[in-house]
């Protein structure tokens, strides 16, 4: 594929020409149904993944329980190397709605980095900012209570004013029980700051939201 298709991914737009044209020559579209698997947890095929458009639920198993433990959307990139000093997968990633991703195998960033070496440094960045979020999001769920926990994440996951999810997947985001988030939903649709309808929820007034998240 061109690498003009892709860049509308912040990650591979904001790397080198030479490298954003080796990972596009190299890189697999793949159309994805409704809950269709891009890989599983503990699957040993690591690479990257870039999302076109719709959106990945990333789940990881708790005992016998799947819980949804983050959402890439369109313009996102995640993933690792195992053949660089990494593991396994260690989320499940399949389709939230229809959706397209390009995939970058193990092997491919083994290709690209023997001839450009920047390969690497892109990979780690990546990882980098995988973690950041993860350590933020942990912070979030232990220092702030629900409200301003739903707050924050309906900042996080909003896409030009939409959080593209049901209140189900919002409440397990959040560690709650679907009761509590719709409860504190009403309460913030109530305030003016968002507006529910089936399977997302519009922001209306993310400085509202924020003042709460900020506020507890």
């Amino acid at each position: 594929m061109s690498p003009d298709q892709l860049l509308a991914n912040r990650w591979f737009a904001r790397q080198p020409a030479a490298l954003r044209s080796a990972i596009a020559g190299t890189g697999r579209v793949i159309a994805l149904a409704p809950g269709q698997w891009v890989y599983g947890e503990g699957d040993d095929a690591t690479g990257l993944v870039m999302v076109l458009d719709g959106w990945l639920r990333l789940e990881a198993a708790v005992g016998a329980r799947t819980v949804l433990v983050g959402v890439a959307r369109a313009g996102g990139a995640f993933g690792q190397s195992q053949r660089r000093g990494g593991g396994p997968r260690i989320v499940t990633a399949r389709a939230g709605p229809a959706s397209r991703v390009v995939t970058v195998s193990d092997a491919a960033l083994e290709r690209i980095g023997a001839a450009l070496p920047a390969m690497w440094q892109a990979v780690s960045e990546l990882v980098y900012a995988q973690l950041d979020a993860s350590v933020h999001g942990l912070a979030q769920m232990l220092a702030l209570p629900p409200r301003a926990r739903i707050a924050a994440r309906l900042m996080l996951f909003a896409d030009d004013g939409i959080v593209p999810l049901a209140q189900s997947d919002l409440a397990e985001l959040c560690g709650v029980s679907r009761k509590v988030a719709n409860a504190h939903l009403a309460a913030l649709e109530a305030a003016g700051a968002i507006a529910r309808g089936y399977g997302r929820i519009r922001l209306l007034d993310p400085g509202l939201l924020g003042r709460i998240r900020d506020a507890d």
